[in-house]
């Protein structure tokens, strides 16, 4: 039991705060002996600007507004809108959208809806660009974000980078705003730390580019593509990148069920993005970027969820054999949960008290691990998004 108890304590604390902590300090160490290699500036590459958007009628026209506003080349930007499916008014509204003059566009739209990672293949196959990026229908791209992105690629060894996810919270944010809005800050720390000390593992879909040449073919009941096809391009050797100067701001989720939606459908593709991507834990193989994967991605997805409930019972049965630190260790853990319950409970009744977002984001997030699994393992988990609700406030 206590070596149950410290093992897991261990664990959980290395996947949570440790590997941040770490990784820190091996990037500080990097930069003493390893000096930031400066790539000279070339011509901007022509590139695809690709939008995958299922029944977004409520964000399209905003979207292409955006879009058309980045600050690069319009003669070396092809604007691509794939609308698989939508039974609403999206493929209309991208089609009459008054766009201006010059603006190269093409709408592909099809009634069989096949989930993001069939129409994005659509878009693969007509592709001369040597850059292509990728973005979600209902987020906003800051103005600079293209010509920060393609100066990596001036970097032979990058092969993709990954665009920073920012989610606009009102002032008076919900336990799933601050909660979400909190764990996306800590995650860009982590990656821009990751591709300091050598890649990002895994883009996020709201912005991402990768070289068309080292793009390759994703199976199509891929559950979570993007970070498969990064994850994909950087174990046959290449870099992925990250660029903070480069984002893409989304309101939060409606509520935390909402975004329990989300996080169940990710940690279900993150259990299959493990075992097709088994390889990858091959330290000896991969070297660091295995090491940066578990690290970052797998401990979270597999063990750590997996020793909470057997830290608690070990902490109950050292208690009762009457050992006093476990006995407090027991209670610090009472007092956790019973914080994120109370969390839960006040919103519901929409009371919003900050100090429990944090213990009930912490334990949705862990829920969620379990209840992916379970989809996984049971077939149950549909590559076709069913989409959250997303809160009012307009991203930005």
């Amino acid at each position: 039991m206590e070596f149950i108890f410290w093992f897991g304590v261990a664990l959980v604390f290395y996947a949570y705060l440790g590997y941040g902590m770490l990784l820190y300090a091996m990037v500080r160490i990097k930069r003493l002996f390893v000096p930031k290699r400066l790539f000279p500036a070339n011509e901007l590459p022509e590139i695809s600007f690709v939008v995958c958007a299922f029944n977004e009628a409520d964000w399209i026209e905003e979207k292409i507004a955006n879009s058309l506003s980045l600050d690069y080349p319009r003669d070396k930007i092809l604007f691509w809108w794939v609308t698989d499916g939508s039974s609403d008014a999206t493929p209309t509204l991208a089609e009459q959208y008054p766009y201006p003059e010059g603006t190269r566009w093409t709408l592909l739209h099809q009634p069989e809806r096949r989930g993001k990672i069939a129409a994005f293949q659509r878009v693969m196959e007509h592709q001369t660009s040597p850059i292509v990026v990728s973005t979600d229908a209902n987020t906003l791209v800051n103005t600079n974000a293209l010509q920060n992105i393609v100066r990596h690629f001036n970097n032979p060894d990058v092969g993709a980078v990954a665009g920073e996810k920012r989610i606009a919270m009102p002032d008076a944010a919900a336990a799933n705003s601050a909660g979400e809005g909190i764990y996306w800050k800590y995650e860009s720390a982590l990656k821009r730390w990751d591709y300091d000390l050598y890649s990002v593992v895994g883009a996020a879909g709201e912005l991402f580019a990768f070289r068309t040449e080292a793009y390759e073919h994703v199976p199509t009941d891929t559950i979570i593509e993007d970070f498969y096809l990064t994850l994909r391009i950087a174990q046959k050797g290449w870099r992925v990148a990250y660029e903070p100067e480069a984002y893409a701001a989304e309101s939060a989720s409606a509520s935390v069920p909402e975004e329990l939606k989300r996080k169940v459908r990710i940690a279900a593709g993150g259990i299959q993005a493990i075992v097709r991507l088994a390889p990858l834990l091959n330290v000896f193989r991969y070297g660091v970027l295995s090491f940066q994967y578990i690290s970052h991605r797998v401990l979270r997805w597999t063990l750590a969820p997996l020793f909470l409930p057997l830290i608690f019972v070990a902490s109950l049965v050292l208690a009762l054999q009457g050992k006093p630190f476990y006995t407090v260790a027991l209670l610090a853990q009472i007092l956790f949960y019973a914080a994120a319950y109370v969390g839960y409970t006040l919103a519901k009744r929409e009371i919003k008290v900050k100090a429990l977002f944090i213990p009930y984001y912490f334990c949705v997030m862990n829920y969620a691990v379990y209840a992916g699994f379970l989809r996984y393992v049971r077939g149950r988990q549909s590559v076709l998004w069913e989409r959250a609700e997303r809160a009012k406030t307009v991203a930005g």
